[in-house]
């Protein structure tokens, strides 16, 4: 990680208003495989549950409220998402085969999802708002919860979390 330095600002708004180049509601006519670099990133609501640390037991993903050590709390953005791959060999990078993966890793708010499954954005969705902030206001996000730098953690199975939105 020396060679690497920590994105030390983050600005969630600033991505969301990138959205302006594209086309609107795109992700009403094309299938997710249809979807350029850009829209697929633009997907992505910024929630954060991606970076919560995982475990399968008895072939059913069960969520902690662990997260990545590089995972920001206050954005709930990744702190290397460029180089995320390289820096944490098990970071899942979101496909559409990770989408469709059984069992289920990917949260049930997560637009990928949705989508993929033929339901629309909900309506707190920042391609929608044109708001980064309205993933938080709508209480979807990692934002504000109880949360576990995983670096403090030696047994996962005591951080299981039930939360519904997961």
């Amino acid at each position: 990680m020396s060679d690497l330095e920590l994105e030390s600002e983050y600005n969630p708004q600033k991505r969301v208003d990138e959205f302006s180049s594209l086309e609107p509601e795109f992700w009403k006519h094309k299938k997710l495989e249809e979807m350029s670099k850009s829209e697929w990133e633009a997907l992505c609501d910024g929630c954060g549950k991606c970076c919560l640390n995982k475990l399968e037991i008895k072939g059913k993903i069960k969520f902690t409220n662990t997260y990545c050590r590089f995972f920001d709390c206050k954005s709930c953005l990744c702190k290397i998402y460029e180089h995320r791959f390289k820096v944490v060999p098990d970071c899942r990078d979101i496909t559409l085969e990770a989408i469709r993966e059984k069992p289920r890793w990917m949260p049930k708010t997560c637009a990928y999802w949705l989508l993929d499954n033929g339901h629309d954005l909900p309506d707190w969705h920042p391609l929608i708002t044109k708001r980064a902030a309205s993933v938080n206001e709508a209480g979807v996000s990692l934002k504000g919860r109880k949360l576990v730098n995983e670096t403090e953690v030696k047994n996962y199975e005591d951080y299981i979390v039930d939360w519904q939105d997961l």
